[in-house]
This record gives structure tokens, sequence and C-alpha cells, in this order.
């Protein structure tokens, strides 16, 4: 269980031989699965692969090791977390599991690490307790984690002595609220915590001002941030399951601030249609499936770039073509996707040039910035590949001013743009607990203004509007997850020819208006109003007209 194995002659191996346990060829099962899970010992493996009695694995291997064994089927009588930080015990595999007077008992699945056990050791000296450690089965630990995980945290403790737990406090609450954002906020006499839900930042504690130079150590230790420097830095923590977390600390005039940016791991890509996208098969079908083009998704900062790009390379996906993306960071693995992610040495430049070396069907560029990556772009589109991007733009027109602004010529960009989109993300109505609403004399007035510049009747008679109303689902905000709204230009030869002799985005979008089907944003959010999807307000703050 505790060394790499070589051979049948591991005592451990030998010792499972001895006793009868395992036969040859179990040994030999053993150790190819071991060749394929490097980072599993010997005995962890007869228990996942469930060779033998557990109760007989555990005192094989108690034997060996000279550790006191204890099974750990059954409920654990204390808290472990509050001994232990739930990080440490999920990143350790080390459980508590009791305690007599001063002396805490915890589990390992592997005693033998011995920094891991005097790190513990030392956490449990300083706040006045010894330990005893005691040897477990891996899968046995394993489903007592999976019982700390699914703690419901509700609210953050801010009476919380303990640093260590109250971080973990932080973070475990902010995952129970869908937070995508935690903000610690240096404040001239507090400390504010805030969590970004849906989109809106909502300060959830505030915490003493004494505690910032420990809450910021602690955080720099988490995620792997150099303690004595207090200037910009970017790091990582990987302890909570399911959950990768980028941290970004930044010196302000009240001391560091923190974000932590909470990505969540293996989460599927949801299909367009999901995400808000018209549910018009033919329009998807014109919009992504090209070749020789470039395809880009527009919007501001924040607004659900990144997922849309992630839900077409799903829409565009087949076994029989090489898709690669170029991102940073990566913030979602794909399978069967070769994803490529930029790094202090790298840039999109330099990588774009690299991949189009690879043979790729498909390239995603996570962002067009600048002239250098534009160039290439256009350049990929030309010569075979489909490239999808984002940029920065306030609606799916002004993506042609801004390539023409990065030095692109008027011809390269009508010869390669064929799909220009912008979305924006508003609040979804909880469906729990959003409540039937009368359209008032001032909303209508809205609709009939959005008529009035864009052309689009609404049929407002058969409409079923709702208001948020508020409920234990939706933490009492009256919203639950948010919905794109989307303009989809696909530029038809017409449209090209404007391009190309320089036409302003001011003739191109009339012409896009009045002969195709596009639509400004502000129309399909009107119609997610009237679908009872979302409201006028959420209209309003994202949505100039």
């Amino acid at each position: 269980m505790f060394e790499n194995i070589k051979s049948k002659k591991n005592p451990i191996g030998v010792e499972f031989i001895k006793k009868g346990l395992l036969t040859d060829n179990q040994v030999d099962r053993v150790l190819q699965y071991q060749k394929e899970h490097r980072e599993l010992k010997f005995g962890e493996i007869v228990d996942i692969l469930d060779m033998c009695d557990k109760a007989q694995i555990l005192e094989t291997l108690a034997y060996k090791l000279e550790i006191s064994p204890v099974l750990l089927d059954g409920d654990i009588e204390v808290d472990p977390v509050k001994y232990v930080p739930r990080d440490m015990i999920i990143n350790y595999r080390a459980m508590p599991f009791d305690i007599e007077g001063n002396v805490v008992k915890v589990a390992f699945s592997d005693p033998l690490d011995v920094n891991k056990v005097k790190e513990i050791e030392l956490l449990l000296m300083n706040a006045g307790y010894t330990m005893e450690v005691y040897l477990t089965l891996y899968t046995s630990i394993m489903k007592q984690i999976e019982k700390i995980k699914t703690v419901d945290s509700k609210f953050v403790n801010k009476e919380e002595k303990d640093v260590t737990k109250l971080i973990d406090n932080i973070i475990m609450t902010a995952i129970q609220k869908r937070a995508s954002d935690i903000h610690v906020e240096p404040m001239e006499d507090k400390i504010r915590i805030r969590f970004r839900i849906d989109g809106e930042l909502v300060t959830i504690t505030e915490l003493p001002k004494s505690r910032q130079e420990i809450i910021a150590g602690r955080l720099k230790s988490i995620s792997n941030m150099y303690q004595e420097i207090t200037y910009d830095q970017d790091g990582s923590i990987n302890t909570y399951d399911n959950f990768s977390i980028r941290v970004s600390s930044q010196r302000n005039v009240n001391g560091e601030k923190f974000v932590l940016r909470l990505l969540k791991k293996n989460r599927e890509a949801k299909n367009l249609f999901e995400l808000g996208f018209a549910e018009d098969e033919e329009l998807v079908e014109r919009a992504f499936d090209k070749r020789n083009s470039i395809i880009l998704i527009c919007a501001p900062t924040g607004e659900g770039k990144t997922t849309t790009l992630y839900s077409a390379i799903e829409y565009l996906d087949k076994p029989e073509i090489n898709v690669i993306t170029i991102e940073n960071p990566v913030e979602r693995r794909l399978k069967g996707i070769n994803q490529v992610e930029i790094g202090p040495n790298i840039t999109f430049e330099s990588s774009l040039r690299t991949v189009l070396r690879q043979d790729p069907d498909i390239v995603l560029v996570g962002e067009i910035r600048d002239e250098e990556t534009a160039k290439i772009a256009i350049e990929a589109g030309q010569t075979g590949h489909l490239v999808l991007s984002t940029i920065h733009t306030t609606n799916a027109v002004e993506a042609i001013t801004r390539i023409r602004k990065m030095g692109i010529s008027d011809y390269d960009v009508s010869a390669t743009l064929v799909t220009s989109i912008s979305q924006r993300l508003v609040r979804r109505l909880c469906e729990r607990c959003k409540k039937p609403h009368v359209l008032t004399d001032m909303e209508r007035r809205y609709i009939e203004k959005v008529t009035k510049i864009t052309g689009q009747e609404f049929d407002l008679d058969n409409a079923q509007l709702f208001e948020p109303v508020g409920c234990k689902y939706c933490n009492d905000i009256g919203y639950y997850e948010r919905i794109a709204l989307y303009e989809v230009l696909c530029i038809d030869d017409y449209l090209k020819d404007l391009i190309a002799e320089g036409k302003s985005t001011i003739e191109i979008r009339k012409y896009a208006v009045e002969n195709t089907d596009y639509k400004p944003l502000v129309v399909d959010g009107v119609k997610k109003v009237l679908n009872g999807i979302t409201t006028i307000n959420e209209l309003k703050r994202k949505i100039t007209i």
C-alpha cells in the first residue's frame, strides 16, 4: 500500500500471498493496475478492486506497518472539521474519528506520508491537542470524506476563531450558494466578504479589521502564493471536490484584496438552446456550420462568451475532425478536444501559429485582442479552417468596426467573417416562486419603444408575464441562474459587399435589420420577458435602447 511495487517480492504483496489472501495472478493484476494508476499504493488497489475481505486487508496492512487499524464503516461520533479543516481532510485523506480527553484519533489511508502526518499533528498541537495515528482503508476514508463534502453551509460563521475553518466556511458557503466569485475586500475599518451570484455582487458578511493579516496569510498559503509579497499575485486552490479555484490578490490603500473565481470541473457544456439561443435549427446551422471563415461572439467581460463558444464546439465536434482550442485559462475540460492553455511564456499569437501546423479543422481562440492575433486568425480562416473567437464589442455589427481598427483590411474582413453573435446574460426568474404579473403602463411604453426602434411587433395580448418573489430555493432573491439574450448577424453576399466597400456600421445595420433575419438584442429580451423567463427590469440593467 505504501511503496511503489516493482515485483511480487514486495513485502506487502508477499504478505498477502503468505496469508492466502491473494494468488500470484491477483498480484499480477494489482501490479498492472498500478502501472495505470501510479498515485495508488498496493493495498489501496487491493481494497478498490475488492479482492478479499476488507477486515483482512486492514489487518494485513496494519501488521506490516505496525499501526493500529480502524475500519470506519459506520458514522463518526465527532465532527471531523472541528479538529481538521475540510480541505486538509480531503487532500490528505486524514479523518479525525474520535477524541479522548485532549487526544484526537486520526485515521489515515497513508500514514507513511510523514509530511502530511506531521502537518496535521502540528495543527492539532497548536489547538491544544495531541494526536494518535490510525490506519484505515482507502475506500472507507473516501466514504467518510463524501459525507463531509455534502455539509450544508448556508451562512458564513463570522464568529469562527480558527482562520483555517473560517476560510473553509466562506468557500463552502459560496459553493452552496452557487457563487462564481468570492471577494475578500479590506475596507478602512473592516473586511467585507461578497459573493457574485448570477452576476450580482451580494454582501455576505463583514469581519473585524484586526483579522486582515491572518486571513491574507491563510489565503496565500492555500493558493500557493508568496507570503512575504504584498503586490499582485495569482494562485490556485485545488482541494475542493469538483472545483478549481483561481485566486488573484491586489494591494489597495486598505491592504490586500483577494478575488477567488470558482470554476466547476467536469461541468458538461449546455447546448445552445439551453443557453437561450433561439430554438431554430436552421438558424444554428446557418450561424455555426461553416468552413474557411471566422465566427465571433461579442460581449463585454462576464457575459458568457466562453460558455457560448464551448457549446458551439460541442455542436460542431465530430470524430472525423480535429478541434484545437487556445484559452487563457482553460475553464472547462472538453472530452475529445485538444486544449492549449496560455502561460507566462506562451502567447495567443505564438500558440495560434503552432496550432496551424497541427492540422486543425476548427480552431477556438479565446479572445482576439490585438492586431497580431487578428491577422493570424484571418489567415487561418482564409486557409481552410473554421476559427471561433470572442471580441469585446457592444453588439454584433460593431465587431466589424473593432476588427477594422485592429488593422485588418475591409477585403479580409468581408472574405472571412461569416457570423457575428452578440449576447448578454440576464437573470432567470425562479421557477419555484415567481408569480403572474400584469404589464404596467411603463413596461408597455418600453415595449412600444422597442417596436418603434426595431420594427418588431410583439403579441402583448397572449403574453405570460411573471415577477420575482423570493424563496429558500433562490436565496430569497427571486431569480435563479441566468439565460443569454442573443442577436445573430449572418453575413450574406450583399453584406460582404458593403463591408468590402468600407461602408459604415450604420449602413450595415440598416440593411441587416430590413433584409435579413438579424434582430437586435433587445428583441430577444422582450420575447423572453413575454414568455415569463425574465423581467423588463433585467433588460434595462443590461441593454440601452
